[in-house]
């Protein structure tokens, strides 16, 4: 049950007005500001050794688990997204035919365009209206951004998962731009990869992979490291190789400050609660859209053509996107109907 109001965490964030990017990447919390500076502190001086800040790792693998309703145990940790999705892309059988959004943002793409390139896989690009009428029994995985990057368009899991079922293809989603303001269901997927530095607030270098118990088996730990290891402290040296039973053994070995700062950002999202946070960002988009005469959407993320836009919103002191040749603005927990009002004052006057 969320235990912060969202005006308790607005206050524990430091914007300049007119912050309108979390798309491109999100603000910290003052708590998350606070335990990063506290980690550099002691390793500028030596004062740890690094197994405390493993903990923080923990912390947050055991957050996000809750945040998208999945055991700890199916989440993977590591830094950024594309290396998780590759592992998927490298354990498909040669010749799967791997469906795909024709504009979905390439981290989540060039994997499987690689195995593509050496002869491996069949990747076929659709418009994302018609990504789920596509799913026919020839497609062995789908992979498609659950929010998109370009424009915030979301796409129904329930549908995508469904058909894929029907047919026995394999879900792979990419949420980095979904979890923390939009509330997800990580079991539908069978591959569900997310960076943190987004919605979720956190340094850039922490990212989540949940692998479904189906999945798990079939995936190749093809960068299996000291960290993935059953027990890490006698993992260090040698060709004993003994990996971890669950998702443990999909992970990077953390950069450590980047963690540090990751746990209590999280924590504050899951205190919040996404449900309240969805309802105060969407909000605040369709207080945007309606400035420019557009009609009510679900997410958190804007797209619009609007002339000269990044001309008259820097003039104004905000700061927003351009992505696939519109404006892009996005909103978050920290943002005000104040940052609204005047992103539109120097669009629409």
């Amino acid at each position: 049950m969320p235990t912060t109001t969202l005006a308790e965490a607005q206050a524990l964030f430091d914007p300049e007005p007119g912050w309108l990017n979390t798309a491109s990447y999100g603000l910290p919390p003052r708590p998350a500001w606070d335990a990063l500076q506290s980690m550099l502190a002691d390793w500028r001086r030596g004062r740890s050794s690094w197994e405390p800040w493993g903990v923080a790792t923990e912390l947050a693998r055991a957050t996000f688990a809750r945040l998208v309703n999945v055991r700890a145990d199916q989440v993977a940790v590591g830094a950024v997204v594309s290396p998780f999705v590759g592992l998927l892309a490298g354990s498909l059988q040669p010749g799967t035919r791997v469906l795909v959004p024709e504009a979905e943002f390439t981290s989540n793409l060039f994997p499987y365009l690689v195995q593509e390139q050496v002869g491996r896989l069949d990747v076929v690009t659709v418009p994302l209206a018609e990504l789920a009428d596509r799913i026919e029994p020839r497609v062995g995985a789908v992979a498609f951004s659950l929010a998109q990057s370009a424009d915030g368009t979301v796409t129904d899991l329930t549908l995508i998962a469904k058909r894929a079922r029907e047919v026995g293809a394999l879900v792979a989603v990419d949420a980095t731009q979904a979890v923390g303001w939009l509330p997800v269901d990580a079991t539908q997927a069978d591959l569900f990869v997310c960076g943190a530095y987004k919605w979720l607030c956190s340094p850039r270098g922490s990212s989540f992979c949940v692998v479904s118990d189906e999945l798990a088996p079939r995936l190749l730990p093809s960068t299996a490291g000291w960290y993935s290891a059953e027990d890490i402290p006698s993992s260090y040296y040698g060709p004993q190789m003994d990996l971890a039973h669950d998702a443990r053994r999909f992970d990077v070995s953390p950069a450590w400050p980047v963690w540090a700062g990751t746990a209590p950002a999280l924590e504050l999202i899951e205190r919040v609660g996404v449900e309240a946070i969805n309802h105060h960002d969407v909000a605040l988009a369709n207080r945007f859209r309606a400035g420019l005469g557009l009609e009510p959407g679900d997410s958190a993320i804007v797209a619009a053509q609007v002339p000269d836009a990044d001309r008259l919103l820097a003039d104004a002191g905000i700061r927003a996107a351009s992505r696939a040749g519109s404006l892009r603005v996005s909103f978050h927990l920290y943002s005000t109907e104040a940052d609204v009002d005047r992103a539109l004052d120097a669009l629409v006057g």
